[in-house]
């Protein structure tokens, strides 16, 4: 609210004054501000397109399947008891495998995340950390329609689903 000003600059009221409470010196008015623009014009300016996410390609029906676990994953990764360098390989070869069988969903089992009540800082959850950093730069990224989390039934906090993009024909 602080940082909130009015469109248009206007004088506040002057007090009334009485002859006697009239002030011995001339007060000069403060100087105005230059006018605003109004918000219905900002509103109305034409903005650039934005890009679209990867997280927001998905129609409903696909959202909803995956929420309620409908979907069941072609493909499986498991990035358990590997190195960030090793997962991060993985994780790779196994995009590039499930793209070129024409895998629609991915399961990749991460490990869950550490516990809110858990000691700081945590030594577990590396791999967790880095994949979505890793799936943003892979060479595989404009295959990637989205990245959901898993359903219970397929691994929860766990586990991740991939959907990739169907291949393009012709």
């Amino acid at each position: 609210m602080a940082s909130v000003r009015p469109i248009r600059a206007m004088a506040a009221p002057a007090p009334k004054m009485t002859p006697a409470s009239a002030p011995a010196k001339a007060v000069t008015p403060p100087a105005r501000e230059p006018p605003r623009m109004s918000v219905r014009t900002a509103r109305t300016a034409p903005t650039p397109p934005r890009p679209v996410a990867a997280a927001n390609t998905l129609d409903a029906s696909w959202n909803r399947k995956l929420t309620r676990g409908i979907v069941l994953p072609d493909s499986s990764i498991d990035l358990h008891g590997h190195t960030l360098a090793s997962a991060h390989a993985l994780l790779d070869q196994g995009l590039d495998r499930a793209i070129r069988r024409g895998d629609r969903v991915l399961l990749l089992v991460t490990g869950k995340p550490p516990r809110p009540d858990s000691e700081r800082p945590h030594a577990r959850g590396a791999i967790r950390a880095a994949v979505a950093d890793w799936i943003a730069a892979s060479r595989h990224a404009d295959a990637i329609a989205a990245v959901r989390g898993a359903h219970p039934r397929h691994g929860g906090l766990g586990a991740l689903y991939i959907v990739l993009r169907r291949p393009r024909c012709g």
